[in-house]
């Protein structure tokens, strides 16, 4: 049975490579055209009545919202986990930061005097969880593998206690009142409509109609995916892969280790702290209850189980974490076992996730080669 398994994986590896070879050998306006069409049919997802995608149970376009957030914060853990190697386990901290600061600072509930729009709070955010990964990092970062987890596993444990504990946060009774960003849908949009009313004139964000949200988080996410991939093409990038493959080699040969992975932390922490707040935004309140550890080992399962390292992986493994629970609600007395016994199949018959990067698989492929040492 297991040889078995592992000759479906290896035929289902080789037509993946069929698909990125024929892919390349296209010509660009075609690859430009195809990516264009995939953009338009994401953005109409919503409103288009696919039965077998669709969620019976749960408000459709909340769950595409959801999935959204999960791929931005896949994206900036991937920064973190994928290209540098560092091990984060707290990264629902970072997350905690970005919703609160939109929170505290945007509502009317919050005890803070003055309260800023939307448009204010959302840079806010990226800021202060960019200053919280820098803290984090500065005294944590010369650290290295178990002992770097732990370090980051008791920060988004302060980051959790905090929140239940501190009268800023209001604890588990949480902050209402997150504000939305501004603006109305245009006058002439008559034919998209919210139960049968139109919606020309009335405002564009509102908990009647979740559409603009996916919206706003999608292209959050794809502004962000471009952002990171062009780092990981650049000086930058390089320096995190040689940092994760060996981190001695990569300092004799002079890659200031140090400052790099500080940088991944930061940018890693900036995207967690912007998911954050679009997800406070969408649901225009945030308590504790939503600072979970086992939260925080979803996000680096998705990561893990789509191939870290590799964007288009780590989107496929956060759609599987955050999309497939929802579509099957029904089996909600056995998501969780159904979920432990898939991720351990997956450890087991590809431990470099569903689809990793070349680098990664490459480097998998020599370990396995290597002998074992007797003792």
């Amino acid at each position: 049975m297991t040889d078995r398994l592992r000759r479906f994986d290896d035929r289902r590896v080789e037509a993946v490579s069929g698909l990125r070879r024929r892919w390349s050998d296209l010509p660009r306006g075609w690859r430009v055209g195809a990516m264009a069409a995939f953009l338009v049919v994401l953005y109409a997802l919503p409103n288009l009545q696919i039965p077998f995608i669709r969620t019976t149970e749960t408000d459709f376009t909340g769950i595409l919202f959801l999935v959204a957030v999960y791929v931005l914060i896949a994206v900036g853990l991937n920064v973190v986990v994928g290209l540098a190697g560092l091990l984060d386990l707290g990264y629902i901290g970072f997350f905690a930061v970005g919703a609160y600061t939109v929170a505290i600072f945007g509502s009317p509930q919050s005890p803070v005097v003055i309260k800023y729009p939307w448009i204010v709070c959302i840079p806010l955010a990226i800021a202060l969880t960019m200053i919280s990964g820098v803290l984090l990092g500065w005294p944590t970062l010369r650290l290295r593998g178990d002992y770097l987890a732990i370090v980051t596993l008791g920060f988004g444990e302060i980051i959790r206690l905090f929140a239940v504990n501190s009268s800023i946060t209001a604890g588990n009774r949480g902050i209402t009142g997150v504000p939305v960003p501004p603006g109305n849908w245009p006058s002439f949009v008559q034919t998209l409509g919210v139960d049968g009313e139109p919606l020309g004139g009335r405002s564009l964000f509102s908990i009647n109609d979740t559409r603009p949200f996916y919206w706003l988080a999608l292209t959050a996410v794809l502004i962000c995916m471009y952002a990171v991939r062009r780092l990981e093409n650049s000086r930058v990038g390089r320096s995190w892969l040689a940092i994760r493959e060996d981190e001695d080699a990569a300092e004799i040969m002079g890659v200031p280790s140090f400052r790099f992975k500080l940088w991944a932390f930061a940018i890693g922490a900036a995207l967690g702290g912007l998911s954050g707040a679009l997800f406070a935004t969408k649901q225009t309140f945030f308590n504790a209850e939503t600072v979970l550890l086992q939260t925080s080992i979803l996000y680096v399962a998705a990561v893990v189980v789509g191939g870290a390292g590799n964007l288009l992986g780590v989107t496929i493994g956060a759609v599987i974490i955050a999309y497939l629970p929802e579509r099957f609600r029904e089996f909600a007395d056995y998501r969780y076992l159904i979920f432990g016994l898939a991720l351990i199949a997956v450890m087991i018959f590809r431990p470099q996730g569903i689809l990793p990067s070349r680098r990664r698989a490459v480097e998998l492929a020599d370990r396995a080669k290597e002998a074992p040492v007797n003792g």
